[in-house]
């Protein structure tokens, strides 16, 4: 199932946007030489390690339970190849699509949620990047079918942002004052071999006024041409 969203229409060598989210997003086409994607393609990366790391799919598999990984930034890698497939708020999912619960609703519903569909070569494959059981801490991020519930859905928790970059936390979450959110390994490097796999956790701050959120939980992304 997709339930595509509207793009702007603008165009743009480079446009960051926050937390990968499809409300900045401009059209672009594949940079691997495809047809242009349904919503366009984008770069998605952390704070830790920034924009030479991306969102990638392991040896490239397009099966659900492939691992999601950061590797090194390529316009002709097509394990790259991400496009937001279905955004909205997350009241949205909840009483249009019922993909999430009515407790997440409660706690974000004005919030953005999308979900990260991996398209190589600017091909829609079904699958997006999720978790294959109910998010906690080390729950592993894979390929999972796009739709089918809210282990694919990410939140843009907006009120934890570092400048560009947000935490995402994943639609299954149970724990909505400690959320479960996209996380990097700790002590982990992308060269790493065997590549460390995407986890859910919990959302870690350093202590301050206001907290800050690690680095590895932050995310946004890039539009390329």
């Amino acid at each position: 199932m997709s339930i595509k969203s509207k793009v702007l229409a603008a165009a743009a060598t480079m446009a960051m946007v926050g937390g990968v989210s499809a409300a900045g997003l401009l059209p672009a086409d594949a940079a691997t030489g495809g047809p242009p994607p349904p919503v366009g393609r984008i770069f998605a990366y952390g704070q830790e390690y920034g924009a030479p790391f991306v969102l990638d799919v392991l040896r490239q598999g397009e099966k659900a339970g492939q691992p999601v990984i950061l590797f090194r930034t390529s316009n002709s890698d097509p394990a790259e190849d991400f496009t937001i497939a279905d955004e909205g708020t997350v009241n949205t999912f909840y009483t249009t699509y019922g993909l999430v619960s009515a407790g997440l609703a409660k706690t974000y519903g004005t919030d953005t949620a999308y979900e990260l569909a991996y398209a190589p070569y600017g091909v829609d494959s079904g699958l997006c990047v999720g978790v294959g059981s109910t998010a906690g801490d080390g729950t592993p991020v894979a390929l999972e079918p796009c739709g089918a519930s809210s282990k694919t859905v990410w939140v843009v928790d907006t009120a934890n942002a570092s400048g560009a970059y947000d935490p995402l936390i994943n639609g299954s979450d149970t724990n909505f004052s400690h959320p479960f959110v996209l996380h990097y390994p700790g002590s982990a490097y992308p060269t790493n071999s065997p590549r460390p796999q995407l986890n859910t956790y919990t959302l870690q701050q350093y202590a301050g006024a206001p907290p800050t959120v690690y680095n590895n939980e932050e995310w946004t992304g890039i539009v390329p041409t």
